[in-house]
């Protein structure tokens, strides 16, 4: 026979499998709509009512305290503290404390939906799991854990709290079957929110009135004790204050260390440069040198002497007359010559100027050496003064340094105590103020239609639901189904093609007699001649002349089929003979309608020398040997060397010979008769004989290797897309219900 190729699973047969299991799929599909219709028909309406709010950006505490500590505001909010903030407040709306507060403001103990019912799971799960302790009687909500879970567990479920993503909204939803608690319930949370956010604030105001006050006693002794320091230091260090400010704004002081040692500082000062310029004079002077000495005339810096000043003077004037004199001289001998009277007297002038000049500078030496003396004395003198006074600024400046310290941690600490309490006393107002960041935007209204139901939303996902695990279901049954299914499905299972198929046939018809006569026309009868016709050409030389119809099992049809083989080849002419070699469960008699003459079991035991051939009306070229009395032993009986004998003299009187056989896989007698046919129908039912009977059935038959075996298939629904593929059409214009033949 042809092999037939491996091949992967393919959309086509997942298309294939829903044809065959289309029951289970259209089935769990309306089990699905039925019970979300019925959901949605006896299920409690709900209304869901929305609302928003927004939560504005958060500002420093109402008592001021990020200011207080220097905090400066940001110009702008950190998208995280925001998102933080945000969710923050939709944990909060979804909070035990605030959904106990809604619940006990609304009195929503008592409506439909916080009613206890009877629940199968905790009831059977209390059994085994200690009952704890029971409710005090007429206790509130807060006080009764089993009521308070209950509640909580219900409100919760209806609950619904989402920030809106980029934004500061948050919307709260709730369902209830009453549409006005609905919208009550949603406005509720959120005015216990803003109530809740306040108080807060209140208290947390309080809290920080409390420990200011206890702190500010503290803080002002401390400021006393700050202020006490100061004026001791002030006091220590001499520092008196004017009163006033300059012009920068700082506080005019005076100090009577600082005064004198600025006047020392200004003396020593003095004494330098005056010690300095008397050594200059007394250097010049000691030179001798009068036109130095006279360009020292005028010059007083460092306070020199009067008489000093006059002497160098003095010395100026006298080298004045002296250039004088010169000049005069020059001029006279040169007009008059050097022989001129007038120039002895004028010669004679200068030299007492001169002398004039070598005297006053002797004295200018003699007291410029004791000036410079002198103001070396002094400078030493000034200089001392100079030290003292700035040892006594010095420690001076130690104590200033501290007294400034002292100051400013008084007047820190005097600020800190008047700004807190100024804001002690805004505390009394502040903690008053119902001031909160979050506002209402839309508030809950009583909405017009219920929310729950989702009618389209439910079915579909019903439909798709049911569809999608009704497909699964039968991919799994198909999976784990062991029967055949199709004609596919048994090729793939034996590995090669089979010889045909039949269509399914109503029992109805086995009534009636044989239906290759009476519905000739039929699609039936049409796959009976396709089979006819390959059995005909298996053999080049000759076609096969004994044939053996058998089945893996009982109740697949084999009995009808034989009958009507063998009605189909007697339809060209030729003389068949349909032997009934079931000799256990043999039913042709009834069938046919036949009379009582002695069977094949009587044939083969002896009881009687000559068949008894049957006739039937409607296929005159067709004889009946029916099964006869059941025998002891048929088996044996069909193996024996009469049936070999009885078989040949049958192939020279016949041009067909048919023998039903037995079912392969309960009794042996088939697989006997195996060896005397020269081929072999086994026939298998759709839907019902399992690919692994099939297969078994076959490696039995064709184990001796001997002749040839083929399969068909029986009971194929003309609806099957394999019917279809394998005859090129559906129905012809004879038409059957679906039914089962069973076979005798």
């Amino acid at each position: 026979m042809e092999s037939l190729p491996e091949k992967e699973l393919t959309l086509r047969d997942l298309f294939l499998i829903y044809r065959r299991r289309r029951r289970i799929v259209y089935g769990t599909l309306l089990l699905f709509g039925a019970l979300a219709a019925i959901y949605c028909a006896f299920c409690t309406r709900r209304y869901e009512a929305t609302g928003t709010l927004q939560v504005q950006k958060e500002s420093s505490d109402s008592m001021g305290l990020d200011n207080l500590m220097g905090a400066e505001a940001d110009s702008y909010s950190d998208p995280l503290d925001a998102n933080i903030n945000l969710q923050t407040q939709a944990s909060i709306l979804q909070s035990d404390t605030l959904a106990l507060r809604t619940i006990e403001d609304l009195h929503m103990e008592g409506t439909q939906d916080f009613q206890r019912r009877w629940n199968p799971v905790g009831w059977v799960l209390g059994m085994f799991s200690p009952a704890g302790v029971p409710d005090p009687a007429q206790a509130k909500l807060e006080d009764a854990p089993r009521r308070r879970r209950s509640a909580l567990v219900t409100f919760s479920n209806n609950l619904k709290v989402k920030p809106v993503s980029g934004t500061r909204l948050i919307e709260i939803s709730y369902r209830n079957p009453d549409p006005k608690l609905a919208a009550a319930v949603v406005n509720k949370l959120a005015q216990n929110l803003i109530d809740y956010t306040f108080q807060t604030r209140y208290d947390a105001t309080n809290q920080v009135s409390e420990w200011l006050s206890g702190q500010l006693g503290e803080l002002r002794k401390n400021s006393e004790d700050l202020q006490e320091k100061v004026v001791d230091l002030q006091r220590q260090s001499g520092v008196y204050s004017l009163g006033v400010t300059d012009s920068q704004g700082h506080e005019q002081a005076y100090s009577g260390e600082l005064d004198r040692l600025q006047q020392a500082t200004l003396a020593m000062t003095q004494a330098e440069q005056s010690r300095i310029l008397k050594g200059a004079i007394a250097q010049a002077a000691s030179t001798g040198d009068a036109e130095m000495l006279s360009g020292l005339a005028g010059n007083t810096v460092g306070g020199n002497s009067q008489a000093m000043s006059n002497a160098l003077a003095l010395i100026q004037s006298l080298r004045q007359q002296e250039a004088t004199q010169q000049a005069a001289i020059q001029e006279a001998e040169a007009k008059y010559g050097a022989s001129y009277p007038k120039l002895v007297e004028m010669r004679g002038n200068v030299a007492g100027l001169e002398r004039s000049i070598h005297q006053e500078v002797d004295r200018i030496r003699g007291r410029a050496k004791s000036d410079y003396a002198v103001a070396v004395q002094t400078e030493a003198s000034t200089r001392s003064q100079y030290e003292l006074a700035k040892q006594a600024a010095s420690k001076l400046n130690d104590k200033a340094i501290e007294y400034s310290i002292a100051r400013e941690e008084a007047d820190q600490s005097r600020g800190l105590y008047e700004d807190l309490l100024k804001r002690l006393k805004e505390a009394g107002v502040l903690a008053g103020l119902k001031s909160s960041n979050i506002t209402v935007v839309d508030p809950g209204r009583t909405p017009a239609k219920p929310n729950r139901p989702n009618v389209p939303l439910y079915m579909a996902i019903a439909l798709g639901g049911g569809l999608f695990l009704g497909y699964c279901g039968a991919l799994l049954i198909d999976t784990l189904d062991n029967k055949i299914n199709g004609i596919t499905d048994l090729e793939e299972s034996l590995g090669h093609k089979i010889l045909g198929a039949l269509p399914l046939i109503d029992t109805a018809h086995l009534q009636e007699g044989l239906i290759a006569i009476n519905e000739p026309q039929s699609t039936y009868v049409e796959a009976l001649r396709a089979i006819r016709t390959a059995v005909l050409l298996l053999q080049s030389a000759a076609p096969p002349k004994v044939l053996l119809v058998a089945s893996a099992i009982s109740g697949e049809g084999k009995s009808t089929f034989s009958s009507n083989l063998a009605a189909v080849l007697t339809q060209h002419g030729q003389r068949v003979l349909l032997v009934e070699a079931d000799m256990r469960r043999g039913a042709f008699r009834r069938r046919f309608h036949l009379r009582g003459e002695p069977g094949l079991s009587s044939l083969l035991t002896g009881q009687t020398e000559q068949p008894a051939f049957s006739h039937v009306a409607e296929a005159p070229n067709l004889d009946v040997l029916v099964s006869g009395h059941s025998a002891p032993d048929p088996a044996e009986l069909l193996g024996s060397e009469t049936m070999r004998t009885w078989i040949e003299r049958w192939r020279q009187q016949y041009d067909f010979v048919v023998l039903d056989g037995t079912p392969v896989l309960p009794v042996t007698d088939s697989v006997i008769l195996n060896s005397f046919a020269d081929a072999t129908l086994l026939l298998a039912r759709d839907r019902m004989t399992e690919k692994v009977q099939v297969k078994r059935s076959y490696q039995t038959l064709t184990s001796d290797g001997k002749h040839y075996v083929g399969v068909v298939l029986n009971g194929l629904s003309q609806d099957d897309s394999g019917y279809y593929g394998y005859y090129g059409y559906r129905k012809n214009s004879y038409t059957y219900e679906e039914g089962r033949d069973a076979d005798a």
